[in-house]
């Protein structure tokens, strides 16, 4: 059994809103990959030592990851340093604007856990439709399951 860690902020509800999605197509693959997901605040490097693979959610503010989001990695970093947590990670990001930015911040302080980018990041901008609730489903069985079957 893989397990899949999920850790997201969200501040109006969006991101919620996209990780619930993202959790139910995780949960598609529970035979295979078990699933534990926790706000930014709540997570600790218990939760990267758990873990095979990781999803981060967080919404785009100023340009930017959340500062929630930027807390877990702060809380997190030095400490995984002696782990080498080469995970295999992706990111979904809600925007107002156009999310790169909230995606190039996350993607630089990843790669010095060291962890590794396996998917391109899911970014609905603006208001979330079904269409954006049904890729996210899609975004997080298609991580369980390369996670699941060892491709990741």
């Amino acid at each position: 059994m893989k397990h899949l860690l999920v850790i997201y902020h969200s501040q109006s509800g969006n991101t919620e809103r996209l990780m619930e999605a993202v959790c139910e197509g995780i949960a598609a693959e529970a035979e295979s990959v078990a699933l534990r997901c926790k706000r930014a605040f709540d997570g600790e490097l218990e939760d990267l030592l758990w873990c095979d693979g990781v999803l981060f959610g967080t919404p785009e503010n100023f340009g930017y990851m959340s500062g929630a989001l930027k807390d877990f990695y702060d809380r997190t970093f030095y400490p995984a340093e002696p782990y080498e947590l080469n995970r295999p990670y992706a990111l979904f990001i809600s925007a107002g604007n156009d999310g790169t930015g909230a995606v190039r911040e996350c993607d630089r302080i990843l790669k010095g856990y060291p962890m590794k980018k396996v998917m391109e990041p899911l970014i609905v901008r603006k208001e979330i439709t079904q269409e954006d609730l049904e890729a996210a489903r899609e975004f997080g069985q298609t991580m369980a399951c390369g996670l699941g079957m060892g491709i990741f």
